[in-house]
């Protein structure tokens, strides 16, 4: 199928990547001289099909390039999250067994400290400058060799787990014996979203260490559209950005949705949305309230898939299918779903249990985790695997997800899911944010706590508590009813907008002597 190499050739000038914040363009010629001029040079560097290199940068307009280079020639790249801290990045660089490091001059003072910690052999390179340990990324690639080899075997991007328990873990594909011209199961995705094509302009408003952003764009280059990318996600400027690029796909986490919704009229309804042909939303349970309202407001463009960074399995579910089959994530595309109780065995429609995808193969290992790989594994097939979520399927193979295992309550020998209490409670017009977890309780065995940050100008105590404990009541069973809820300024998310759970639970344990 054509991808970048094609429209270099095709529609040479056309913008590839925009930077929202800048303005700044790169062509589709550029983007494809350059990761040509990468992979050449990381070959002179003597990376070879399978090798490794590492990458630190904001979401910057140079990162298709970095990760072109990797898919054309056959290598892993490493994109590291930009908020961590330097022991953080060396731990990943030096896991990954990267061999070049690549950052930028905005991330130099980080980037400066993790080469003190990583090997002295692993080269590097610097873009926008130049910095002590670094050479000048611009310069290097100016002086690589421009020659697109005659074989260019697919790489893959080495992403690594957020983590709820110690390190973040290396989520490793094998690398498959095809060109860089392949089908992606990304693609595949973007041919079911209305008008998806070489007009497309696609909105990443996420961070671009995350998989969904990286396909996604990289996906659409596939296409020959325009990727709009901004630094960071604010529901005011994400709105602006459709309206002054027009765009016409985006892809969202829920609680993105959830902060444009909570925006006042006049300042979220205002922009003109009408060039929109999908908006597509993942990675996380959406409550349905939520996306009712984004259907009633925008039509029945909303689309929304779920799948992991592994590749265990992927579903898709239309706007017309979700209204028949509401709080569905679809049917799927790619992996046989089975839903299998603590013991392995299948369970029947309606039941819920741990969701696994039956591939010809298992599409993922976590590097240097064989415990961690083998417990991604179903205990009799191999071929099995799971990233932890609990779900059910409907008679028609419609799944529907209820919580991750890890953070599913059991009070008194009931299973409670979080997920639901937090779509019922962040409806409350006086919730900003919510995060739901059990804690231990000597006779249920565990109970429903919540953490709440409320919308401005709503003060805490025990008025506001008893208003959302009856809001909860009135909508949920009075077990799902959390037994506390405390109030706080922040509670802890990924850049992607994905709540960090754990750490809360993890802060709350410790305090109760029971972590």
């Amino acid at each position: 199928m054509p991808y970048l190499a094609d429209f270099a050739a095709s529609t040479p000038d056309k913008p590839a990547v925009i930077s929202a914040v800048t303005g700044e363009g790169i062509s589709y010629a550029e983007l494809n001289d350059r990761s040509i001029r990468l992979a050449n040079l990381l070959g002179e560097f003597g990376l070879a099909r399978g090798d490794t290199f590492a990458v630190l940068a904001e979401n910057h307009v140079r990162y298709f390039e970095l990760y072109w280079a990797a898919a054309r020639a056959g290598y892993y790249v490493t994109f590291v999250n930009s908020h961590f801290a330097a022991e953080e990045v060396a731990y990943q660089i030096t896991d990954s067994n990267s061999r070049v490091f690549i950052s930028t001059l905005q991330m130099a003072d980080v980037a400066q400290q993790v080469r003190e910690r990583i090997d002295p052999s692993v080269r590097g390179l610097m873009i926008d400058g130049a910095a002590e340990g670094f050479a000048s990324y611009e310069a290097a690639i100016a002086g690589a060799s421009a020659k697109q080899p005659l074989r260019q075997p697919r790489g893959e991007a080495m992403l690594y787990s957020s983590g709820t328990t110690g390190r973040p873990k290396g989520i490793k594909r094998p690398l498959r014996d095809v060109e860089v011209d392949d089908p992606t199961a990304t693609i595949a995705l973007l041919s079911l979203c209305p008008g998806a094509d070489s007009s497309t302009v696609y909105l990443n408003p996420a961070p671009l260490y995350h998989a969904a952003p990286l396909y996604w764009s990289a996906g659409v280059h596939n296409l020959g559209g325009t990727v709009v990318v901004l630094g960071k996600f604010d529901p005011e400027e994400f709105l602006a950005a459709i309206e002054r690029f027009r765009v016409t796909h985006t892809q969202v986490v829920p609680t993105m949705l959830v902060r444009v919704l909570k925006l006042p009229p006049e300042r979220g309804r205002g922009h003109d949305l009408s060039s929109l042909r999908a908006l597509v939303h993942a990675a996380a349970p959406c409550p349905p309230e939520v996306k009712e309202q984004f259907i009633d407001w925008l039509g029945p463009i909303v689309y929304e898939y779920y799948s992991g960074t592994e590749g265990s399995g992927l579903t898709f579910i239309t706007p017309q299918e979700w209204l028949s089959h509401r709080g569905s994530v679809g049917r799927s595309l790619v992996g046989v779903p089975h839903i299998c109780d603590d013991f392995g065995a299948e369970v029947p429609a309606g039941t819920a249990g741990t969701v696994y995808f039956e591939q010809p193969q298992a599409p993922f290992e976590y590097h240097g985790d064989a415990r961690k790989t083998m417990d991604s594994r179903h205990p009799r097939h191999d071929n099995w695997t799971t990233i932890g979520d609990i779900g059910y399927l409907d008679e028609e193979g419609y799944l529907y997800l209820t919580d991750r295992r890890s953070f599913m309550i059991i009070s008194g020998g009931v299973n409670i899911y979080p997920a639901e209490i937090e779509s019922c409670l962040i409806m409350h017009e006086k919730v900003a944010d919510v995060a739901v977890f059990g804690l231990p309780d000597s006779e249920m065995g565990e109970f429903v706590h919540a953490v709440v940050r409320l919308a401005p100008g709503v003060p805490p105590g025990p008025e506001t508590e008893a208003e959302l404990k009856a809001f909860t009541r009135a909508h949920l069973a009075g077990y799902k009813v959390p037994r506390h809820i405390d109030f706080r300024d922040e509670l802890p998310r990924l850049e992607t907008g994905k709540l960090a759970k754990y750490l809360l639970r993890r802060e709350y344990l410790a305090a109760s002597g029971a972590g």
